[in-house]
């Protein structure tokens, strides 16, 4: 008697293609937040360190204004990002297994000591406006900053470590990894342009964000005085961290062509090995069946070369011989990503690095004639619209990373198809994924209304912290409600 599959048939779908689903879901979601909170955190220290030397109430209105925002992204951030140490437990326990012995170091070291300084020095610098000194409470919002930062070094040495293992060895008894040095995880190559990429475009995005947010306050409130210096240091900021983006995204790009070659000729569709290769600018598939004669192609003669390695008849790998140098290695497989989806979002992510670059040297040139700047309604328009752009670079920047990087769960080291939960089906994490997209979709409808409630509601009013003469570095402030 031949046996029907009727669970197949209800469900479609594997289980391992729901908790890739999942994890790219809550991860995404979740990385919206990181970002600019890691960005305003710096902002607020920029802010606060300056209304403490100047004593100029502008900034201190500033400082609480933007302090709002940042809270309601700080709160969304941790509630979401719960939700991702429980994945690897119950969806991926096979890969918990594997790689425990390494990943949990750089995780431990986050929650234990990154984000409880974080965490606990933000609590002093919410409720310590009239319990502080101005100094140790300007002290309090450093520290905070200070503890993302760490927070995000930490957390990335875990990530690069699955893109590029390091300081470990395979126990031959239990088939697992093994971490034999600290100082290599900590000092992987990969972790170092990774963070420094990723913390440069936080910076951008924080920046963005306030000069969005600046500019529809002197755009519909007319409150040039007090957003126009913020404008502009928006402005400064957004062109100084996207060049840093691109220059230092340019030095991880020519890494990973040495340590993930498979991912970086996916994210220019090079299928074939080529000296003096050219660089794709815009193309269109159909991606898994080259060579095919409807695919087009506008490239840059020797760039990619160039990019690859300074050098404008190097050698740059494709896709077929690296495909064929796995399968020696590692057995026979598809070692090929989703060769589309690498490739465009490698040109989201960098495309919108340049047009973050353009619009701060377009604004900086409106600025160079005073008040031109602020009554420019058309920029200021575009700016606030623009406040989406370096979210979407963000969320194309993991995708490209993530998805550039299978079959691997860990670069050469462990399949994505067997890192997956052994007894959980496809029905229990296809509820609890409608379950999470359900409750995200419900959080992002209250940030939203939060945000948008914050920054229409502006600053507080002015003339409600300083009497005449007092010195902002002895005064007690009243305290902060958010």
């Amino acid at each position: 008697m031949r046996t029907v599959d009727t669970s197949r048939r209800l469900l479609p779908v594997s289980a391992l293609d729901l908790a890739r689903w999942q994890f790219a879901v809550t991860t995404l979601y979740h990385f919206l937040f990181v970002p600019v909170t890691i960005g305003l955190a710096w902002f607020l220290v920029g802010l606060q360190t300056a209304w403490y030397r100047t004593g100029d109430e502008r900034w201190l209105r500033l400082t609480r204004f933007f302090g709002k925002l940042f809270l309601i992204n700080f709160a969304l951030g941790v509630v979401t990002g719960i939700v991702q140490e429980f994945q690897f437990g119950m969806n991926w326990s096979a890969y918990s297994r594997y790689v425990g012995d390494v990943f949990g170091a750089p995780l431990a070291i986050e929650g234990l000591a990154a984000f409880f300084v974080e965490s606990t020095f933000l609590g002093l610098w919410i409720f310590g406006w009239d319990r502080l000194k101005p100094k140790v409470h300007l002290a309090t919002i450093w520290l905070v900053a200070l503890g993302t930062t760490a927070s995000a070094y930490f957390i990335l040495a875990a990530n690069s470590w699955m893109q590029h293992p390091v300081g470990y060895r395979i126990n031959p008894v239990t088939h697992r990894a093994e971490m034999t040095s600290i100082a290599q995880v900590l000092t992987n190559s990969t972790l170092i342009r990774a963070f420094g990429h990723t913390i440069a475009a936080a910076v951008l995005t924080a920046a963005m964000f306030v000069l969005g947010v600046a500019a529809w306050r002197i755009r519909r409130r007319g409150e040039a005085e007090l957003f126009g210096p913020t404008l502009r240091i928006a402005l400064w900021t957004t062109l100084a961290a996207g060049i840093a983006t691109v220059l230092i995204g340019h030095t991880q790009a020519q890494l990973m062509t040495k340590q993930q070659p498979m991912k970086m000729a996916a994210a220019e569709g090079l299928y074939q090995t080529e000296k003096g290769a050219h660089f794709s600018l815009f193309a269109i598939g159909p991606w898994q069946r080259y060579p095919s004669s409807n695919r087009t192609n506008i490239a840059i003669p020797h760039a990619l070369s160039i990019l690859a390695d300074n050098s404008w008849n190097g050698t740059v790998l494709g896709m077929n011989d690296v495909q064929a140098a796995y399968q020696a290695k590692y057995g026979a497989g598809n070692y090929k990503p989703i060769v589309g989806v690498t490739y465009w979002t490698f040109r989201i992510m960098t495309g919108i690095g340049f047009v973050a670059i353009l619009l701060a040297v377009a604004g900086l040139w409106l600025g160079r004639t005073a008040g031109r700047l602020e009554r420019s309604g058309r920029f200021l328009g575009l700016c606030v619209w623009a406040v989406a752009l370096p979210f979407v670079a963000n969320s194309a920047g993991w995708l490209f990373t993530e998805m550039g990087r299978q079959p691997w769960v860990v670069q050469g080291l462990l399949l994505t198809r067997n890192a997956v939960s052994p007894t959980v089906g496809p029905w229990s994490v296809g509820l609890t994924l409608a379950g999470f997209a359900a409750l995200y979709g419900i959080l992002a409808a209250v940030e939203a209304i939060l945000m948008i409630r914050a920054v229409k509601a502006g600053p507080d009013a002015a003339g409600t912290f300083l009497a005449v003469g007092d010195d902002p570095r002895s005064v007690t402030l009243p305290s902060l409600t958010y």
